[in-house]
């Protein structure tokens, strides 16, 4: 059906395929965030419960080095603040991907006089319904 489009139809097919692969890496990486945001809150709130006298390691690359446990606990927090702020970038780009995508789509159904996008089409927030 696409070899019958308009160029500029076409185009916009395109368009729309690179951004939900677009989509799809930024949920990877999101997904990837939220995984890592999870370990090193747990790793924090595990340290909250260790006594500051003991003796504690940190992975560098292959190696344990031995650190102290306010060194420990910066570095936890400094990962936790950096996880947080790239996920809330992440949500901000998802949120842009997703409004290029409807919005290149309705230029695609105006484009073809309102047929894509029916009952077969993709659903989500702002799909039509009652």
């Amino acid at each position: 059906m696409q070899g019958n489009l308009p160029p500029e139809a076409q185009e916009k097919i395109e368009q729309l395929q690179d951004l939900q692969e677009t989509a799809q890496t930024v949920a990877v990486q999101k997904q990837e965030s939220e995984s890592s945001l999870t370990e090193a809150q747990n790793a924090l709130d595990e340290l909250e419960g260790i006594d500051e006298e003991t003796t504690m390691y940190r992975q560098v690359g292959e190696l344990l080095v031995e650190t102290d446990y306010d060194e420990a606990e910066a570095a936890l927090e400094d990962t936790v603040n950096s996880l947080e702020v790239r996920l809330e970038t992440l949500e901000k780009q998802e949120d842009r991907v997703q409004q290029q995508f409807e919005s290149l789509q309705d230029e695609l159904e105006s484009l073809l006089g309102g047929g894509v996008g029916g009952p077969a089409g993709p659903g989500g927030p702002g799909a039509g319904g009652a």
